[in-house]
C-alpha cells in the first residue's frame, strides 16, 4: 500500500480510537424504537456522522461506520463476520484489499523462499514510508476472492491499528504476531478462506477470541445480523469497554465489576451500585445521564 493510502487508513482508526465500546446507547434506542431495525437506523453510526454519536457503539456501529468512510475514500473494504465456538455471527469487522497490489502469488512464494521471510508490522513502525511496501495478488490461484495483501481493521475488539493478514501455507508463514499493548495480538491463517484472532497480554497465554471467513458477507447480511444482536444475553447487562492506546490501559466494564488491564497485569474491582454512574462517566466518558438512563431500562426488565 502506497504510503499515501496507508496514512489515509491509518488516521481513520487513529479517529475513532477513543471511542468507547458500550452497548448503553443500543440498550437505549432499541428501547426508544421498540424493534432492533428501527434501533439500528437511529443509530448515528447509519448516517456516517461520528461527531454526532451519543457516546459509543458495540462492533457493529464501529465497523458500520469505518466501512462507509473507507468506500467514500474509494477503498473496497469488506464486512465480516466473526464466530465464537458454537456462536456464530456473534461479531464483525473489516478486511481491507490493499489497492496497490499487482504482485502473484507464485511471485511472492518465490521472492520468500530466496529471502527467507518480511519484516513485521512493528519491526518497520519507524519506517513509515516503507510501511506495508510487499504487494502481492492471489489471482494465480483458481476460485479466490481475495487479496493476498490484506488488512484487518477490528475496532470493535478495540483494535484500531490495521493488521497485516498473513498467507497461508505455502504462500506464507501462515500466522503474523502484533505486539500491541496491553493485548498482543496474533492473527492465523489456516487456509486463503479462513483466519483467526488470537490475543493475550501480561504472560498470560494467548485464547482464540474469533474466526471470521474472509470472503466477507454483504451490506443486506450484515445488518441483519446486527439486527439479531439486539437480543442476545450481553444486551441484558451494561458492556463498556475503552483503551487508552497513549498509555497502553484498557478498561472493561461487565455485570458490576471493572478490570482494569495494562502491561503488568490485570485488577478487577467491583464497583457498588451507588457509585457507578460517576465512575462509569468518568472512567469511559459517556454522559452520566446515558449510564443512568440505559441502567433504568435494564433493571425494569429484570
Amino acid at each position: 500500500m502506497t504510503p499515501e493510502n496507508m496514512k489515509k487508513v491509518v488516521d481513520l482508526c487513529n479517529q475513532i480510537s477513543n471511542i468507547t465500546y458500550e452497548n448503553l446507547t443500543k440498550i437505549i434506542r432499541l428501547e426508544q424504537t421498540g424493534s432492533a431495525t428501527g434501533a439500528r437506523k437511529l443509530d448515528d453510526s447509519d448516517q456516517n456522522d461520528i461527531d454526532s454519536w451519543m457516546g459509543g457503539g458495540t462492533c457493529f456501529s464501529m465497523t458500520w461506520h469505518l466501512y462507509q468512510t473507507l468506500t467514500d475514500m474509494g477503498f473496497k473494504p469488506r464486512l465480516v463476520m466473526g464466530h465464537k465456538r458454537k456462536e456464530r455471527n456473534i461479531h464483525c469487522a473489516l478486511i481491507l484489499p490493499d489497492p496497490d497490489s499487482n504482485v502473484t502469488l507464485e511471485a511472492h512464494s518465490a521472492d520468500r523462499a530466496h529471502n527467507g521471510s518480511y519484516r513485521s508490522l512493528h519491526s518497520l513502525q519507524d519506517d513509515k514510508s516503507n510501511l506495508f511496501s510487499r504487494s502481492v495478488s492471489p489471482a494465480s490461484v483458481p476460485g479466490s476472492v481475495l487479496s493476498s495483501n490484506s488488512y484487518l481493521l477490528d475496532p470493535g475488539y478495540l483494535i484500531f491499528d490495521p493488521l497485516q493478514m498473513p498467507l497461508p501455507q505455502p504462500f506464507g508463514t501462515g500466522e503474523a504476531f502484533f505486539p500491541l499493548s496491553p493485548n498482543c495480538v496474533r492473527l492465523v491463517r489456516p487456509t486463503l478462506e479462513s483466519m483467526e484472532l488470537w490475543t493475550g497480554g501480561a504472560g498470560a497465554p494467548m485464547k482464540l477470541r474469533f474466526e471470521y471467513p474472509v470472503e466477507g458477507v454483504s451490506v443486506e447480511e450484515f445488518k441483519h445480523h446486527w439486527n439479531e444482536s439486539f437480543y442476545r444475553e450481553m444486551m441484558t447487562y451494561p458492556v463498556l469497554n475503552r483503551l487508552d492506546r497513549e498509555k497502553g490501559i484498557q478498561y472493561y466494564y461487565q455485570k458490576g465489576n471493572l478490570v482494569v488491564r495494562s502491561s503488568t497485569g490485570s485488577k478487577m474491582t467491583k464497583i457498588e451500585p451507588a457509585d457507578r454512574v460517576q465512575t462509569l462517566s468518568d472512567i469511559f466518558k459517556l454522559s452520566p445521564a446515558i449510564i443512568e438512563q440505559a441502567l433504568q431500562i435494564l433493571e425494569k426488565k429484570h
